[in-house]
């Protein structure tokens, strides 16, 4: 008898489908092929930014529930607040993508100074109010506004502005810190008298992420760095509640779990009892007063409790991607201003995150800096969407997508919101260097 043929066995197992290889090459052509598109960038902004927003607005409903109506007798009263700020920030995003480039430059000494006309009139007693032993805020109309939020943006507005005018970029100490490094420190010293350690670190790593991303000397770079770990350990210890939260960061076993270190033990139960999926949402243990400030400071423990392991995962891809497409941006972009800025827009949201994050899990020790866009808190909001729509008005700057606008017409939403027709640049030229700047 002849052997049985074997081919068509063989052309039947590979009819039943591609291999798993196939399928995985195929996706990541498609997924590059939709990369490469020129509004690629524009697209991730607007659902990055959406879908935080909206989670924010979520999880603050949740998170606050129980301490609105033991305070007021409602249990929406934190979340109608964060409601307002969020039209407000619409608004602003809005604005944000609708002004030209070119116009934010020219505007951005301008709006500097005024943010210090602000930070100067906050400490006035009678003008600036006290919130958590800082006097960092307005009251207007029942709102409270605080001045240093918008102040990050003005500083990353000026401080590129200032930069790029050094091109390539600044060879010495001297072409990079001046005028930078005396408006700074005025900026930072007004903060530090509030006091606000939390906007301080922020502003810190904005002037950090400008000097980086204008490619500053490395020698400039890492005296920067060491200065600012020596300043943060002194601020941490001259303040009494700021040392006794380093100590309990450092030595928990023996930190007093009522005092100190309560907030910090309390995350890590809330974040054990979420395991993978979650006690589901709205059915959170923590914040019927376990967990102090569990809507601003303390939001991401609520959403590892409430949505597990696999919201809190969510919500640091999102931070993931908005490192990503803010970066993109930068990369794709002709204007070296716009490079800058982009940069130090996304480093300093994303930076803001991994700290909140940070102290949350007990990885780092805890700063009171809020998660941007999810966290209570209507001025951080307000000016996070800001952020979110000169990133999204920098998106359609890119050289390629500002053709496509412009050859092939906007649609119908930007016609809406009145968006003028981008400006068409150049590619931007090659670089070389570590950090997009030839040394």
């Amino acid at each position: 008898m002849s052997a049985p043929a074997r081919g068509p066995g063989r052309q039947g197992r590979a009819g039943r489908g591609p291999s798993r290889p196939g399928v995985l090459a195929a996706a990541r052509t498609t997924l590059h092929q939709w990369l490469e598109r020129p509004l690629t960038s524009l697209h991730l902004v607007l659902a990055v930014f959406g879908l935080l927003t909206a989670l924010g607005l979520v999880m603050v409903l949740s998170a606050s529930a129980v301490s609105s109506y033991a305070a007021g007798g409602s249990s929406y009263g934190v979340f109608f607040r964060q409601a307002v700020f969020a039209l407000i920030g619409l608004a602003l995003f809005w604005l944000g993508l609708r002004v030209p480039p070119r116009k934010l430059r020219a505007a951005s000494p301008w709006l500097l100074a005024g943010c210090l006309v602000l930070l100067v009139l906050v400490l006035v007693p009678g003008l600036g109010a006290v919130v958590n032993g800082s006097r960092s805020w307005f009251r207007v109309a029942g709102l409270s506004l605080q001045p240093s939020e918008l102040t990050k943006i003005a500083l990353a507005l000026w401080g590129a502005h200032v930069l790029v005018r050094h091109r390539p970029h600044p060879r010495t100490w001297r072409a990079a810190l001046m005028p930078l490094l005396p408006v700074s420190l005025a900026v930072l010293g007004l903060v530090l008298a509030q006091p606000d350690l939390g906007t301080t670190i922020s502003l810190m790593i904005i002037v950090f992420a400008l000097l980086w991303f204008a490619c500053a000397p490395l020698g400039l770079m890492a005296f920067i760095v060491s200065s600012g770990v020596v300043a943060s350990v002194v601020l941490g210890i001259v303040a009494t509640y700021r040392q006794s939260r380093i100590t309990a960061f450092l030595n928990p076993e023996a930190a007093d779990p009522l005092g100190p270190a309560y907030q910090a033990r309390q995350a890590l139960y809330s974040l054990a009892d979420g395991g993978l999926f979650g006690a589901g949402l709205g059915q959170g243990r923590a914040k019927w007063d376990y967990l102090p400030n569990a809507d601003n400071d303390f939001i991401f423990a609520i959403i590892g409790e409430e949505l597990g392991f696999v919201g809190a995962a969510a919500v640091i891809a999102l931070f993931a991607t908005l490192a990503y497409v803010g970066l993109r941006i930068a990369v794709r972009s002709a204007d070296p201003w716009i490079r800058v800025v982009a940069s130090t827009l996304t480093v300093w949201l994303v930076a803001q995150a991994c700290i909140n994050i940070g102290y949350v899990v007990g990885l780092l020790p805890v700063t009171g800096i809020p998660l941007p866009l999810v966290s209570s808190g209507g001025t951080s909001l307000a000016l996070a969407l800001l952020s979110g729509g000169l990133l999204a008005n920098f998106a359609r700057h890119e050289p390629e997508a500002a053709r496509v606008l412009r050859a092939h017409g906007q649609g119908r939403l930007a016609r809406a919101l009145r968006l003028p027709e981008p400006e068409v640049a150049s590619r931007p030229t090659p670089r070389t260097g570590p950090r997009g700047g030839g040394r």
